[in-house]
């Protein structure tokens, strides 16, 4: 892949982020407003008076949810590789345990000077890889045991590589961002989605339009369709930002290893099989692949489809596409007995 090429593609990919990203707090002021709405219709007189006390009291609301904002932020920056482990079963190993995948890893970082991130494995026989980190020292790899089961080296070390370049790339630490920004974005309309009082809020508006009081009807009803609104573009932008980042590290991933043909089949073995049921959506949305989420529409997509990216890499970086590729455990299968490299290897640790 020429480099020129590969920059261009990579500012293309920054100016697209920033677009994004500007989404969020635009979103957030739309929240605030539409929350305010809401409280202030079910006293407003008519619909012109309701929309002046909202926007009067749209500063106050803004800041309460720049502060609550703020506490969110701090509890994922403290804490979420915490949380990433817990939702995904990932557990630490060690050079011990995993002397090939860290052998892999550790040469890559090595050859451009990264600093080695800590290195996680789940033990499920779907396929799958991501990475995830706020910072340089936190910064973590994690991989299933499906994964390195079905790829041989070169192919693993293709997987690691695209994950390497979402850590130098700054993708890791954008897509926790970006999901905690649809986290926050999600949890008022989730709140009234599920809790009686939307109910209420409803029924009082419905009480309100019957008995004269029709603006403030309007008011709630334009506040609640703002709020599902501001749902579906959060969701749809956090999206967005995945999806503009998978062809990159592809990309980045022929960069490191000089291998486009590891990396095309790596993709063609995994497809199909990448899905982790029980992992949610925001999380999903960092793994190499998302296979529940890239058959949904262009923008409820995650993740380009593997053909695509494909189709990227022969274009681009001169791979050859073998087709579809049969593997020795499809997820949901029994896994192969271990590789002689595995069973030669000492007895795991208690992370391992």
């Amino acid at each position: 892949m020429q480099a020129v090429g590969l920059k261009t593609w990579q500012w293309n990919n920054a100016v697209k982020t920033v677009l994004l990203l500007a989404g969020f707090p635009v979103l957030l002021v739309i929240l605030s407003f539409a929350v305010t709405a809401l409280f202030v219709a079910d006293q407003a007189p008519s619909f012109a008076i309701g929309v002046r006390r909202s926007l009067s009291a749209l500063p106050h609301a803004t800041l309460v949810a720049i502060v609550i904002s703020a506490v969110w932020f701090a509890i994922a920056w403290f804490a979420h590789q915490k949380i990433i482990d817990l939702v995904t079963g990932a557990k630490p190993t060690t050079r011990a345990a995993e002397p090939k995948l860290w052998n892999l890893l550790e040469n890559l970082c090595i050859s451009r000077g990264f600093t080695m991130p800590s290195l996680r494995i789940i033990e499920t026989d779907a396929m799958n890889a991501f990475a995830s980190g706020l910072t340089r020292e936190r910064y973590a790899v994690t991989v299933t045991r499906g994964l390195m089961r079905n790829l041989d080296d070169a192919e693993l070390e293709a997987v690691l590589a695209h994950e390497l370049t979402h850590i130098r790339n700054g993708d890791a630490r954008l897509a926790v961002v970006a999901a905690v920004f649809a986290g926050i974005l999600s949890l008022i309309p989730e709140i009234f989605l599920r809790s009686m009082r939307f109910g209420r809020i409803s029924r009082r508006s419905s009480s309100r339009s019957r008995s004269g009081g029709g603006g403030g009807g309007a008011l709630a009803i334009v506040a609640i369709v703002l709020i599902l609104l501001v749902w579906a573009l959060a969701i749809a932008l956090r999206f967005a930002l995945s999806r503009n980042r998978e062809y990159l590290a592809d990309a980045g991933a022929v960069e490191l290893t000089k291998n486009p043909d590891a990396m095309i089949s790596a993709l063609r073995k995994i497809e199909g099989r990448s899905l982790l049921p029980e992992v949610p959506d925001q999380v999903r949305a960092m793994f190499l692949d998302d296979q529940k989420n890239s058959k949904g529409g262009y923008l409820l997509a995650t993740h380009p489809p593997i053909g695509k990216r494909i189709e990227a890499l022969v274009q681009h970086a001169g791979g050859r596409d073998p087709g579809p590729i049969a593997v020795l455990a499809p997820a949901g299968d029994a896994l192969p007995a271990a590789s002689p490299w595995e069973a030669a290897a000492p007895a795991k640790g208690p992370w391992g």
